[in-house]
């Protein structure tokens, strides 16, 4: 069993194939890296010098390491609702889900956000966001209960503190009873970074202000949460261009493209990263690589809904910074952040044939470019002397894996290898295929009870 011990030990992997991800795009057939405390020291070929004091040496041959995984869209919440409105489209899913999303509470949110984040860790997943936008009135600090259920997990965590303003009978998609009040949103939004936020270089907790949607939020939500952003320094984030039902809606009510709209709103630039990004003309992916705005691209979401396939070649070349998302649990209930790598390289080359993604095109999105979808390039992303130790072990010396001669190929066209080590802070997450931090059983039965309560306060039969 490989462990990590206290903070400011030092653990050596030695012997393994490495993907640094830094600026030169490095990799050693056989190399070591070591990490001492929560910083990577030291990454280079070859077997790792002898004699550190204090070591832990790890045999890691057979294996490869990547920079962790970084997941830049995601909706923890929806962990106890999967599998229902299997067959629909965004808009009839979303009008499915709403009504049971509705008597969500804080006891739930943390049932089914540790479930998740507990998930995303066995498939690679260091850093995640989540996208936060339902808040019942009577169901507590639910934005706290996932913040406390990724401290539990141990993964470094980017909630975004969403809202939806813009109701049913005023046009919007969401039912009524489940949007807020404009300034009752601006005032929870600034207490959760106040409270929240941590803008050190070695973060584990970032807060970004994430309205919900253009068929969600009205305009003057969508400038007011923009302003509240930048007078307070952080990200900002949203669901945009995800399907042709939301293209449609933007061009009837705002005469223009979702792109164009949020463009005169203010919602574009190096601060602010976008959902999905499925539905771009040429002239919007030219606005959005010339402002650099992030986009994540959610493969296995968007297949699911059948919203379409996010033009990540084009967006990649025109200047944009794309990383890579799960989306929510609910309309990905794989919820595999390796998926998303596997899936981001097959549907390119499905629409734009083999050149148009390779394997570690995807691979980067992953790591250094959701790394730089959050403005944390200069922290994680890469493996690399000086930054954060959130390292992936994977194990490609199984039957599934040992005969691919590429071990980047391996990872991302082969079936999900086993993770041998996950390292977030220097801190040993997963082990030998299993999260150390929580009990997964418990985590299973808690899901289960927290998912049960949910449906019946729907009057949704199992």
């Amino acid at each position: 069993m490989i462990t990590v011990t206290a903070p400011e030990t030092t653990t050596v992997l030695d012997g393994c194939a490495v993907v640094t991800m830094d600026g030169r795009r490095r990799e050693h057939t056989t190399g070591h890296v070591v990490i001492t405390g929560n910083r990577i020291t030291q990454v280079g070929p070859g077997r790792a010098p002898g004699g550190l004091p204090d070591a832990r040496y790890v045999d890691a041959s057979g294996c490869l390491a990547t920079p962790g995984l970084i997941n830049t869209h995601h909706h923890l919440y929806q962990w106890v609702t999967r599998g229902m409105a299997a067959d629909d489209t965004l808009f009839g899913w979303l009008t499915t889900l709403y009504p049971v999303w509705a008597g969500i509470d804080a006891d739930i949110v943390e049932a089914a956000a540790t479930g998740s984040l507990t998930w995303l860790a066995r498939t690679g997943c260091t850093t995640t966001t989540d996208h936060h936008y339902v808040f019942p009135r009577t169901g507590g600090d639910v934005f706290a209960a996932e913040v406390a259920a990724a401290a539990r997990v141990g993964l470094r965590f980017h909630p975004c503190r969403g809202s939806m303003d813009l109701g049913h009978s005023q046009g919007g998609l969401p039912p009524d009873n489940i949007v807020e009040d404009r300034d009752a949103v601006l005032t929870a939004t600034q207490a959760a970074i106040d409270r929240h936020h941590d803008p050190a270089p070695d973060s584990m907790l970032r807060v970004a202000v994430a309205p919900c949607s253009p068929f969600s939020v009205t305009s003057d939500l969508l400038v007011e949460a923009a302003d509240l952003a930048r007078h307070n320094g952080v990200l900002m984030h949203t669901h945009l261009a995800e399907t042709t039902d939301e293209d449609a809606f933007c061009r009837e009510h705002f005469g223009c493209s979702p792109v164009e709209y949020v463009d005169r709103l203010g919602w574009l630039g190096d601060d602010v990263w976008l959902a999905h990004g499925v539905h771009l003309d040429d002239g919007a992916v030219r606005r959005l690589g010339d402002t650099r705005t992030g986009v994540a691209h959610c493969p296995t979401s968007n297949a699911r809904l059948g919203a379409g396939i996010c033009r990540s070649r084009d967006l990649r070349d025109a200047g944009a910074r794309v990383g890579l998302g799960v989306d929510g649990a609910a309309s990905n209930e794989s919820n595999s952040l390796w998926e998303e790598i596997h899936h981001a390289v097959l549907f390119a080359r499905a629409r734009g044939g083999p050149g148009a993604l390779s394997v570690r095109d995807a691979l980067e999105m992953a790591t250094i470019g959701g790394a730089e979808v959050l403005g944390r390039a200069g922290e994680i992303g890469s493996l690399e002397p000086g930054k954060l130790a959130d390292v992936a072990l994977w194990r490609l010396d199984g039957l599934g894996h040992v005969d691919i001669v590429d071990p980047v190929a391996a990872l991302a066209l082969g079936a999900q290898p086993p993770l041998e080590l996950l390292l977030v802070n220097g801190r040993a997450v997963v082990e030998r295929d299993r999260v150390t931090t929580v009990d997964e059983a418990e985590v299973a039965r808690r899901v289960a009870t927290a998912s049960t309560k949910l449906l019946s306060r729907a009057g949704v039969n199992r």
